[in-house]
């Protein structure tokens, strides 16, 4: 009696620690992603549907216990290990040099192993370590208030740009690198580095993609599907997949078609990568605008979430790992709605929450765990600044 009674109180503690209305919240749009899904798969026969749905449940439930774990985990404690750290993040992505696979995309992405039922991206597992150890850096310049000087955008820039570098140099994978460039921008202006400085990169940036465009020194399908953002017409092949969405997302009306009845989602000629990239437009055609409407309402919440609790953060390094995370859910939701909106250029990021994908759910789960984690460890109001 006595063990059962510790075993409870233990994993009441446990509980008490962990973020239950963060949790909620994904858990609604997991489990509504769950049913796109089901829908989405529906056209390649049960057989095809079971295994998608089984796999991002399975997923799920993994990164639920990844969510609590890192809801007692103090993070700070681990960062203090960062050489580690980064040489996992080099080493994992470096795994796809031997053990990478096309996703027949071009990209060399995903870690593809007989005894594992799914596919790993490491692009999206690093993400955890690499926002740990980047908010440790920045706090560490923000602490002594250097935010101004220029180790504080060498340093940490730097960090990130090598890690776009790296990925795309291995995998191709310039959508996830991306990732990992909004995820410093939203920390450094959360920090406090100096406008000047984003105003500069912005600049810099902007200079060198139109020169490198200038002399065809940009891959082809870059250039064609940013140029057909302004003009639908200029690539009608390009501009299929984003078509298509648009014709899917415009029948569905205020209440959509009917779940499983949606005309694009159930043809075999219909909506492209509909499980993954095109998940929206499925919700679009087959549960209409009320169905969008709730997607965006419940992201917006999670972000809200990640972002109050980052205004109760006890450390510069906690509330930057909340800012980072939040930056990221906010970058992804932008690109791959806007993408179905043909407004964005297509780079295969998947919408958080409810798009398959077993390593996008559980690292979803596990940042939120984080999340959660710091929440846990907030100061009580009396000791907090005003």
């Amino acid at each position: 009696m006595g063990l059962f009674i510790r075993l409870r109180e233990a994993v009441q503690d446990f509980l008490r620690k962990s973020d239950m209305v963060l949790l909620a919240l994904c858990l609604i749009s997991t489990a509504f992603g769950i049913l796109l899904i089901a829908s989405a798969t529906n056209y390649r026969g049960s057989a095809f549907q079971l295994r998608r749905v089984t796999l991002q449940t399975v997923g799920t439930l993994l990164g639920i216990g990844a969510y609590f774990v890192f809801s007692n985990i103090d993070v700070e404690h681990f960062a203090e290990k960062w050489p580690l750290f980064l040489l996992f993040n080099l080493g994992f992505i470096a795994l796809l040099l031997q053990f990478g696979t096309d996703d027949g995309t071009g990209n060399r992405a995903w870690l593809d192993f007989s005894w594992l039922p799914m596919s790993i991206q490491p692009a999206e597992v690093v993400k955890l370590s690499y926002t740990v150890l980047l908010a440790k850096q920045i706090a560490w310049f923000r602490e002594r208030r250097r935010m101004r000087g220029l180790g504080s955008l060498i340093f940490p820039a730097g960090h990130a740009a090598f890690m776009f570098l790296w990925i795309y140099a291995i995998s191709s994978d310039a959508g996830s690198g991306l990732v990992y460039l909004v995820i410093y921008a939203a920390m450094a202006l959360a920090a406090g580095l100096a406008w000047y400085w984003f105003a500069g990169g912005f600049g810099c940036m902007a200079l060198g993609i139109g020169g490198l465009a200038l002399y065809d020194k940009l891959p082809a399908y870059w250039v064609d599907r940013i140029l057909i953002i302004f003009d639908h017409s200029y690539n009608v092949d390009r501009a299929w997949q984003q078509t298509r969405s648009m014709l899917a997302l415009g029948s569905g009306g205020l209440f959509g078609q009917g779940l499983f009845q949606g005309i694009q989602t159930q043809s075999v000629a219909g909506l492209p990568e509909r499980q993954t990239d095109f998940i929206f437009s499925v919700c679009g055609e087959e549960m209409g605008m009320v169905g969008c409407v709730f997607i965006i309402v419940m992201e917006f919440l999670i972000v809200y979430r990640c972002f109050q609790t980052a205004r109760l953060a006890r450390s510069s390094m906690d509330g930057l790992i909340c800012i980072g995370f939040a930056a990221m859910l906010i970058f992804q939701v932008i690109e791959n709605i806007g993408m179905c909106l043909f407004v964005m250029p297509v780079i295969g990021l998947p919408l958080p929450f409810f798009s398959y994908g077993g390593s996008s759910i559980v690292t979803l789960y596990a940042a939120m765990g984080m999340v959660s984690g710091v929440r846990g460890r907030t100061l009580p109001d009396w000791l907090r600044k005003t």
